[in-house]
This record gives C-alpha cells, sequence and structure tokens, in this order.
C-alpha cells in the first residue's frame, strides 16, 4: 500500500476511535451543566428570602367623597356621615345648606381611600391608590374622587389623592331582575395620589445591615450569614435569631454600601424549612412540602353510603277510555288515605254538572294495581283511571372493593401521594387522612390548617 493511503487509513482509524470518546466528554459535560443548572435551580437569591431592614413599604389611608355618580350613591337617609361629610365640603366653598331643610341625592358616596408608600418615594411622585364605598352606595361607575389627604401611621399627611374612579365591575337592573360583575364598589386610580412627604432615612450612613428573613428559619440563617462572609473575605455576618442577621460592614465598602448590598442580594443561598402540611378545608386544598415524612402505618379508608332513589311510574288506560285522571297529591287528595276527587262521568261519557252548573265530584279509593279498580261510593260507574306507581330503588355502597394499604418507614412526598391515591381517596378525604396519621403520631411534619 503506497504511503499515502496508509497515512489517510491511520488517521481514518484515529478518527474513529476517537469519535466515541468526544461523545462521552460532550456527554459528561451536559450531565455537569444539567447538574449544575439543577443546583443553580434549587438556590435561591438572598433578595428572595430576606428584606434589608429600614427599606420597607408605608401604608396610607384616608376618608373622602367620590361624586358624579349617576344614582348609584349613597342615600343620605342611611348614611348621616355622607350627609356630614357634604354639608361640610360645601360649607369650605361658602355654600350653607344647614338652613335650607331636607336635600336628597344619590350621586355622592363616602370612600375610604388607601395606598402604599413605597420606600425612599420622593416629594412629588405619584402613587397608585384604592376607592372602597362605607355606605349603602351601588356602583362607583363615573366617579370622582375629590381632594382627600392620606394620612400615615403618625398621623401626619403624607399624601393627596384626587382623580376619576376606574372600577372592574358593573351593576345593572330591571324591574324583576339585576346582574352584578366584579365588584363595583370598589376601584382604583392609577397615580392618583401625589407624594407630599417623604419619609426619612439616610440608607448611605448605616453602620450596620441587618437582614429579615420571609420565613424564619435558623439553618436558612446560619447560611445566608455564611455567604455573606465568604463573600466580603471576612467574618462580617452572623445569624442571632432565626429571623435576623446581623452584617458590619467592611471597611473596603464603607464608601460603597449600595454595591456592598446589590452584591448581597445576589448571593445564591439554598433555603431550609420545616416540614409543614398546608390544609385549605373550604376548598379541599392540601400542599406538602417535599421533607415531609411518615413512620410505618397502615391505612384504610371507607365509608357505608346508601342511596334511595324514588321513580314514579305513571299506570295509564288505553287510548279513548272513559274516566278521569286521579293523581295523589292535587287539591282535594289524600295521601295519606289514598283517596281522591274525580269528576262524575255520566251514562253519555260527559262530566255530570248540578243545577248550578258546577261539577259534580266522588270520592273514590285508589287501589293498588293488580289488586281490582278503584269503587266509587253510590254505585257511579268512574271508567278506568290514571294513577301512580310508586318505584324504589334503594343502593348500598359498603367501599367492599377498597382495600388496607401500609406505607413504610420514611417515605417521601411522592410515595405518601402515590400510596394515597392507590387507595381511591380523594382531597377531602385525604385531609382526614393526614390529621389521623398526626394524631397517631406518625406524620413527622407540622399541619397547618387554613
Amino acid at each position: 500500500m503506497p504511503p499515502q493511503e496508509l497515512k489517510e487509513t491511520a488517521m481514518n482509524t484515529c478518527f474513529a476511535q476517537a469519535l466515541p470518546i468526544r461523545r462521552l466528554i460532550a456527554a459528561m459535560a451536559l450531565i455537569l451543566i444539567l447538574g449544575v443548572s439543577a443546583a443553580a435551580q434549587a438556590a435561591s437569591r438572598i433578595k428572595d428570602v430576606a428584606d434589608f431592614e429600614g427599606i420597607r413599604d408605608n401604608l396610607l389611608v384616608g376618608y373622602g367623597l367620590v361624586v358624579g355618580l349617576d344614582g348609584t350613591g349613597d342615600s343620605l337617609t342611611n348614611a348621616p356621615f355622607t350627609r356630614q361629610s357634604l354639608q361640610a365640603m360645601l360649607e369650605r366653598f361658602g355654600v350653607n345648606i344647614r338652613d335650607a331643610g331636607t336635600f336628597r341625592t344619590n350621586n355622592i358616596a363616602a370612600v375610604m381611600v388607601t395606598a402604599v408608600l413605597p420606600p425612599f418615594a420622593r416629594h412629588g411622585s405619584r402613587i397608585d391608590v384604592t376607592v372602597s364605598t362605607m355606605g349603602d352606595a351601588k356602583s362607583l361607575q363615573g366617579g370622582t374622587l375629590l381632594v382627600t389627604p392620606l394620612l400615615g401611621a403618625d398621623g401626619e399627611v403624607y399624601g393627596v389623592a384626587q382623580g376619576a374612579v376606574a372600577i372592574s365591575g358593573f351593576r345593572a337592573q330591571g324591574a324583576a331582575a339585576q346582574i352584578t360583575r366584579g365588584v363595583p364598589t370598589s376601584g382604583r386610580i392609577a397615580n392618583g395620589a401625589i407624594v407630599e412627604r417623604e419619609v426619612g432615612f439616610e440608607l448611605a450612613s448605616l453602620p450596620v445591615l441587618r437582614l429579615a428573613l420571609r420565613n424564619p428559619d435558623l439553618t436558612t440563617a446560619r447560611r445566608i450569614s455564611q455567604a455573606i462572609s465568604t463573600f466580603a473575605g471576612v467574618p462580617t455576618a452572623r445569624a442571632l435569631d432565626p429571623s435576623t442577621v446581623h452584617i458590619d460592614i467592611p471597611e473596603r465598602w464603607r464608601n460603597d454600601i449600595i454595591g456592598f448590598m446589590t452584591g448581597i442580594e445576589q448571593l445564591q443561598i439554598e433555603a431550609d424549612q420545616m416540614a409543614r402540611v398546608v390544609i385549605d378545608e373550604r376548598s379541599g386544598t392540601i400542599v406538602m412540602g417535599p421533607n415531609v415524612r411518615i413512620d410505618t402505618v397502615a391505612i384504610a379508608q371507607g365509608q357505608l353510603t346508601v342511596r334511595i332513589t324514588e321513580m314514579p311510574q305513571v299506570s295509564q288506560p288505553l287510548p279513548f277510555s272513559p274516566g278521569a285522571t286521579a293523581v295523589p297529591g292535587i287539591a282535594g287528595t289524600s295521601a295519606a288515605t289514598g283517596q281522591v276527587q274525580v269528576p262524575r262521568i255520566g251514562p253519555d261519557g260527559q262530566p255530570v254538572r248540578d243545577a248550578q252548573g258546577n261539577f259534580v265530584f266522588d270520592t273514590i279509593t285508589q287501589a293498588v294495581p293488580g289488586t281490582g279498580t278503584p269503587t266509587i261510593p253510590g254505585g257511579a260507574v268512574g271508567g278506568a283511571q290514571t294513577v301512580v306507581v310508586p318505584r324504589t330503588d334503594i343502593q348500598v355502597d359498603d367501599q367492599a372493593e377498597r382495600r388496607m394499604g401500609i406505607l413504610p418507614r420514611g417515605v417521601s412526598l411522592q410515595e405518601l401521594v402515590d400510596g394515597l391515591n392507590a387507595l381511591g381517596v380523594g382531597p377531602r378525604d385525604m385531609i382526614t387522612i393526614l390529621q389521623a396519621i398526626k394524631a397517631a403520631g406518625a406524620l413527622q411534619a407540622e399541619i397547618q390548617v387554613m
């Protein structure tokens, strides 16, 4: 074989042998990437599990009036506070209505105005407000909120709200029906308030920082302190309690506290949590954490169900048969005795009338089909009768197809759910079972009922 062909053959052989190695390396790299990705997904940023102390919202509230309603406002007789507020407002504008006697209007409504003042909101910035009725107003559609001061917890005015109210629902009614969609008595004004006072807080001058965990946990607090100390390069953070982490600002970050806080927020930690089962009995919702474990326990679930269904049938005579319809339960009928009132039929096949022209009725006893025909007192011939025959269906479900299941010690959340589903247990029954397992001491988790 020529040297050139030998060279090409050797190169192809080496490439063929290297191809599986390359695939193996690529697969290992993919596994490593997936592992890192899974670990990253399991971790959370510190900014998602904790807040810096001092950086917080403040709640504002105020009382005001909404005008311009199309007859859907408060009735002044049922809402005296609306009447007093209207009088006080008009007097400030030089209009005296106290001596005007009785006046009526349903185009105004007294409302409570609420807002959230975000941290570091500056003078002149705008925030959203929510407007809710207090009286018997039917809807705020088309209304305008008049100037309303917004007060903080210290009684000071931090904002002023005014503007057109936007609602997400509506209400319409007629003479015999009405329909309500959403909540028309509550609305929102986007950028409806102007901040008039700032909350004093100098972040850059803080000597220390404190983190408040949203879900207090000792393990999570320690992990956060270790991650911060590693980031700072010095042991600068320590956990004070399950919900607080104290941070001494390092010397090299004294002039850049915002940068230091930004770096802390982006640190990845794995938040720990205690085993907990949250139950909402109203909706039948069950939420279980990944650390829920149970000891060996046997479970049997079932209940006796007796279902009684009444399906009455009508026994109908042949067409054109002389007679009348006798149905128990109509006027003049005694369901207890089986007696019914039927019109008397004459020889000509027509109902008999008395001297005043009224129909003549006879009392008959309804017979059970197959035991004879109804008899008419006085020997009158009643002919064929349409009778109601009772039919009762009784079913008993003793859950005989269900069996007792055994869940071994230390099963995981998925195994617990699969085991209960194998028993045919629904959410409602599962709530009772979990509470029974907890009462037996086999559920190693906290049950929280909402």
